[in-house]
């Protein structure tokens, strides 16, 4: 009897807030009976599959404000959904409450004053769509569909960040409703706490309805290198790669891959799915004699299996990786930054790649410095300003019965590289919600006492503390 009274009483709570909402929204309420209920509920990771109590799919600012109220009258669990990107998955919670924003998606570029005020369910290829209108980009990641708003609020790798620095570093003021329903905009002049936290911090301070970037003058044509290597060289290529990014200059982002040969109609169809070493980088400059004697030297780290470098259109350049990595596959993903790669961490990589579980799944190395390093490492919560790499472990896989393997193999080789790392790790891939609880120092570093104290500060009764806590 006291387990069927728990399970009415959980579902007349959960049937108030999703009534309290229903009659206050513009947007749509989904609770567990709705049809459309499992389609809402799902991410781009696979691997999540969290039942929420009620998905609050907010049409604008007044629509969160009243999400939070009901949050902060029912005290559910609540997580904050923009792209529904996010390795992962935070943006879903079990039986819990959604604020889901991935129904506001408007932008406005002005071209005259290079900024760009997105809404917090924009994708970055909606966002490069507008501003690539006129010739202006803010950097983002490497794949189009990802959200603006997860990506930013971790700080933001990209291929084009030694350049014109992490996507938190071009925002320039946020719309935010906290935890007590107001709403703020945040800048350096406005809630200047709040503003250094939101860049870099993750997640758990309230929910961001808006962001406000300045923009870069890139493309709407970009020149970009893209070689892959025979992985029988795959030692001497990592060890050239890694001497090119030392003298690289900042106008390039280099990138290495350990990973397959994609099934690209340029490259021979017999070599598809083939091992191998995938050299990238992206000039973040005008497409010319500069950027192609700038990109040079990673073209010639050794002999090619093919050579796909050349300009492409810059919207083209930020969706090229789409199809590579399709909405419901399962995913994990950890990081360290180093200081270095030496011969040893090259040869561990190696090893453990040796060892993939998938052909899907990779190993990514990131180079960071440039207009990264530039900013002060005080400037904003983003705590790995100094590191020279991100090295990245991301097992991919289809089937479910592969979790354990998949999981554990990037887990294990995580683990091997952390004796290389200079004690980070990027929120953003940071593993499942218990490696990223599990890792709060090594993900904020120096800055995670500040964090806490601003959070407890616009959010003292803890209604964000689980989204905190699943970075």
């Amino acid at each position: 009897m006291p387990h069927e009274q728990t399970n009415a009483s959980t579902a007349a709570a959960e049937q108030a807030i999703a009534g309290q909402l229903r009659d206050s929204l513009r947007g749509e309420v989904i609770d567990r009976g709705h049809p459309g209920y499992d389609e809402a509920r799902a991410v781009w990771n696979g691997l999540i599959d969290r039942r929420p109590a009620v998905i609050a799919r907010c049409r604008g600012t007044a629509d969160v404000v009243g999400t939070v109220r009901a949050a902060r009258e029912h005290r559910p669990v609540v997580s904050v959904r923009g792209g529904g990107h996010q390795v992962a998955g935070s943006a879903v919670c079990d039986d819990g409450l959604v604020i889901d924003l991935s129904r506001m998606r408007g932008v406005h570029v002005d071209p005259a004053a290079r900024t760009a005020r997105a809404q917090a369910g924009v994708t970055w290829g909606e966002l490069d769509s507008e501003t690539q209108l006129h010739g202006l980009a803010a950097p983002g990641g490497e794949i189009s569909v990802t959200g603006i708003a997860g990506l930013t609020l971790g700080g933001g790798l990209g291929f084009v960040m030694r350049t014109f620095g992490l996507s938190c570093d071009s925002v320039r003021s946020l719309e935010v409703v906290t935890a007590d329903g107001a709403v703020r905009t945040v800048s350096r002049e406005e809630d200047p706490e709040l503003f250094w936290a939101m860049r870099g911090g993750g997640r758990g301070m309230g929910v961001v309805t808006s962001f406000e970037f300045g923009l870069h003058r890139l493309g709407p044509q970009v020149a970009a290198a893209l070689v892959l290597y025979p992985y029988e060289h795959a030692e001497s290529v990592l060890r050239a790669w890694r001497d090119v990014t030392c003298t690289a200059p900042e106008t390039v982002t280099p990138e290495i891959l350990l990973w397959s040969v994609p099934p690209d109609p340029a490259i021979p169809e017999e070599l598809h799915g083939a091992k191998c070493v995938i050299v990238g980088g992206v000039y973040g400059g005008p497409a010319g004699a500069d950027a192609d004697a700038a990109l040079a030297p990673l073209r010639d780290l050794g002999p090619p299996l093919a050579d796909l470098s050349g300009t492409v259109p810059y919207v083209a350049l930020q969706s090229a990786n789409d199809g590579l990595f399709p909405d419901g596959r399962r995913y994990f993903m950890k990081s360290h930054f180093t200081e270095e790669l030496t011969d040893e961490a090259i040869r561990t990589l190696l090893e453990w790649d040796s060892r993939r579980p998938t052909p899907q799944s990779l190993v990514v190395v990131r180079t960071l410095g440039g207009a990264v390093a530039r900013v002060g490492r005080d400037d904003s919560a983003f705590a790995h300003r100094s590191a020279r790499y991100n090295v990245s472990v991301d097992s991919a896989w289809e089937d479910p019965a592969l979790d354990d393997a998949a999981i554990g193999w990037a887990r294990s080789a995580w683990d091997d590289m952390k004796r290389f790392s200079s004690g980070g790790t990027y929120v953003n891939f940071a593993g499942l919600g218990e490696d990223a609880s599990e890792l709060h120092g090594e993900v904020f570093g120096p800055h995670e006492e500040r964090l806490e104290r601003i959070r407890t500060a616009y959010d003292p009764e803890g209604l964000f503390a689980r989204a905190a806590r699943r970075p």
